[in-house]
């Protein structure tokens, strides 16, 4: 998960300069859409979609994106979406999982599969890697937030399960289903966070060299870059050295 999450960090900062930008609010508008339709528009009624704006605001979307998006749910003629969870493996036996929101689950299944084919993976079935992550609440706050003994202090009065700090920041854990709760008390006393969501984490790590790294990250990027695929996560992790060569 460590690896994982810093890597994403560097193609984050890297994103916001060669336009990836734009593909990741069209993925946040999409769920704040789904979000509205499937709840109340309203996101103080409906908590899935207050945790999907939330993640917006983060992400620096504008205001007018998510009204637009929150907006576009009331329409009539707005297509039906599914969520769909995919499980396989990726070089060097990584647990990859997919979570994808799409109006048409026979052609997202095949472009999934063929990723996974085309990069090293094999695709698996329902279930098949699943059971070796625990899905969580995570709610991210930067390191100027305030210390490790403050920023634990918080979490335990918002009833958070653990804690991860270092140079990078925070990374405050809970239940799953207490994350809107925990996010909402953690916004009370340190301020509006870096991101609150649910995410799958690994139970176990698997330590890639360069060379599977590298196959593994095209993986994930082609992924990422498929526009039904909402997250992926994986069970790696590689050194700062490793990270140095792919990011350079």
């Amino acid at each position: 998960m460590a690896g994982h999450s810093k890597w994403a960090n560097i193609q984050h900062r890297k994103g916001r300069q060669d336009g990836i930008r734009a593909k990741l609010f069209s993925k946040l508008s999409k769920e704040i859409t789904v979000a509205a339709k499937m709840g109340d528009p309203d996101p103080d009624k409906n908590p899935r979609l207050r945790l999907a704006v939330r993640e917006a605001r983060a992400n620096s979307m504008p205001k007018d994106n998510i009204d637009r998006a929150i907006k576009k749910s009331q329409a009539g003629d707005l297509e039906t979406y599914e969520n769909i969870r995919y499980e396989g493996y990726g070089p060097n036996g990584v647990a990859v999982i997919v979570e994808a929101l799409t109006d048409n689950r026979n052609r997202t299944a095949s472009n999934v599969r063929s990723t996974f084919a085309k990069n090293g993976g094999n695709l698996g079935e329902t279930g098949s890697v699943s059971f070796m992550f625990d899905r969580m609440g995570a709610v991210a706050y930067p390191a100027a937030v305030g210390g490790a003994d403050a920023v634990m202090e918080a979490a335990i009065e918002a009833g958070a399960d653990d804690v991860e700090s270092d140079e990078d920041g925070h990374l405050i854990w809970c239940a799953a289903d207490d994350l809107s709760d925990v996010a909402n008390a953690l916004e009370a006393t340190l301020g509006e966070p870096e991101s609150a969501k649910l995410v799958w984490r690994p139970q176990t790590m698997t330590e890639v060299d360069e060379d599977a790294a590298r196959t593994l990250v095209k993986l994930i990027e082609t992924l990422e870059d498929d526009d039904d695929v909402q997250t992926v996560t994986a069970n790696f992790e590689m050194s700062e050295a490793v990270m140095e060569k792919l990011a350079s």
